[in-house]
């Protein structure tokens, strides 16, 4: 089954030109099955690369889709023109009334301030309640895994004495999770953060179970016990290129930065990456919206009803 999309979403044809099954709205009204509704918090400033990249993964899946992109109300950004947002784009306040199968929140390149600094922290605070009740699994992803993760758990996040920023091999904790079903016991997940979750903080703390870690960037995957939750601090979602764009954006911008790691062919800059990651990134998303689709209601009204 394909993902559904607004017919105008710049997603729509890079999605259909990589064969990902995308469907207007009257395909999906012809089917009489209840889809998904899987809603996309996004936080970060370029919104149309980040929505396309995590549609790719949420379309690929055997299931209907319907790909809810959400903003939060108390701040706007300056990166994405007003009228994308106004066509595809709902605030938070808007939907506080509706139930949702899965919740992708994303990061943000505001690792060095404190969480307490963030504009929008506040309205964060609402959201992550707001998933309590309104959400059946939400998956929370570098930034916006670290900030829920201290919200609901107390866990901090430490600055690094420089960017951990490439390609790092990967271990494979708990082959027997629904979530790594089908995964390799090793292998590459891109990683761009200034900061991180310390490995003692989550394995201490018996509300949490850590799935994937790696020996030089530290926990990369948590699951909570008791609920569908879920918190990866890395990139598996990334393209091909995201590594080079921001290696050659802070390169333009005169900012101290080295080569992504294990990323550029023989450390050459001007060699064409390859993208190592991308079975796994499908694997993860498909295993995520599976586990959604075996438990969620039918009746979507009673999601966080005991």
């Amino acid at each position: 089954m394909p993902i559904k999309i607004p017919e105008s979403l710049p997603a729509k044809k890079t999605l259909m030109n990589e064969g990902v099954m995308v469907m207007s709205d009257s395909d999906a009204d012809r089917q009489d099955i209840r889809p998904l509704k899987i809603g996309l918090l996004n936080l970060m400033p370029q919104k149309i690369q980040t929505e396309t990249q995590f549609a790719r993964l949420i379309g690929a899946t055997p299931l209907q889709i319907e790909f809810s992109l959400i903003n939060v109300s108390s701040y706007k950004g300056r990166n994405t023109s007003e009228q994308h947002m106004d066509s595809f784009y709902r605030p938070f306040t808007s939907l506080k009334e509706e139930k949702f199968d899965g919740l992708i929140i994303t990061g943000a390149p505001i690792e060095h301030l404190d969480f307490n600094e963030v504009k929008y922290w506040n309205e964060l605070i609402e959201i992550f309640e707001w998933t309590k009740t309104n959400v059946f699994s939400t998956l929370a992803v570098c930034w916006g895994a670290m900030a829920m993760l201290k919200y609901f758990h107390g866990i901090e996040k430490y600055k690094l004495p420089e960017k951990a920023f490439g390609c790092f091999r990967h271990n494979n904790l708990r082959p027997s999770s629904p979530y790594l079903r089908g995964f390799s016991d090793d292998f590459i997940v891109p990683v761009s953060r200034w900061t991180e979750i310390r490995s003692e903080d989550v394995v201490t703390n018996d509300n949490l179970d850590l799935l994937i870690t790696s020996q030089e960037v530290g926990p990369c995957l948590v699951s909570e016990k008791k609920t569908k939750n879920l918190y990866i601090f890395n990139h598996l979602e990334y393209d091909s290129l995201t590594l080079k764009n921001e290696y050659d954006r802070d390169v333009s911008e005169n900012i101290s930065t080295s080569i992504p790691k294990n990323y550029f062919p023989y450390d050459d800059t001007n060699k064409t990456p390859e993208n190592r990651w991308r079975s796994h990134a499908h694997l993860l998303y498909g295993n995520w919206i599976n586990e959604i689709y075996q438990d969620t209601p039918y009746d979507i009204s009673s999601i966080g009803k005991p």
